[in-house]
């Protein structure tokens, strides 16, 4: 089986300091919706692992969240393609949880639901907590340079092995010729 990890906010919708908090700021990365279809025609299983800790901080909550992700699963619906499932973090950044990025909690609850071998998936990111996250559980990883991926880049200490695309669409048309 082929897994992809895919980070959500900063790789398949635009990112916000302020958090994105509603299904109406909910904004694809145009190509996004595509790059995931193109990935799951070709046969990769897709799992979305993203931090929210807007829920701890109370700016949103789960019904909230789940709509965003409907919204989510639509585009890519759309577009010919599927998510396979959304896994979520809701604690806050201080909240030393094991599923929160950089922690590998997530990732290895995703390996595990899957039945993969970690060799077997990679985690794509825009930021070095995604890469952690995937490095320390033992994944194949690659920064995308939307959302934080170009600061990402800049300030180095990548994961040894990282590959670097421009976004989605570069990693879907490598690996879905």
């Amino acid at each position: 089986m082929k897994l992809l990890i895919i980070d959500r906010d900063g790789v398949i919708n635009h990112d916000s300091a302020a958090f994105i908090k509603s299904p109406e700021e909910w904004r694809p990365i145009p190509g996004s919706a595509e790059a995931i279809a193109r990935l799951s025609k070709f046969g990769y299983r897709i799992a979305v692992a993203t931090n929210q800790a807007g829920i701890a901080r109370g700016l949103y909550d789960l019904p909230t969240l789940h709509a965003m992700h409907a919204k989510m699963h639509r585009m890519v619906q759309e577009a010919g393609g599927r998510i396979d499932a959304v896994f979520f973090c809701p604690h806050h950044e201080n909240g030393n949880c094991e599923c929160r990025k950089p922690r590998p909690g997530m990732i290895f609850e995703i390996l595990r639901r899957f039945e993969v071998e970690p060799g077997q998936a990679c985690m794509i990111g825009d930021r070095l907590t995604d890469l952690q996250a995937g490095h320390s559980a033992g994944c194949r990883t690659t920064l995308v340079l939307t959302g934080e991926g170009q600061a990402t880049l800049k300030a180095g200490g990548l994961p040894a092995g990282t590959n670097v695309r421009v976004d989605l669409g570069a990693v879907a048309a490598e690996l879905a010729p």
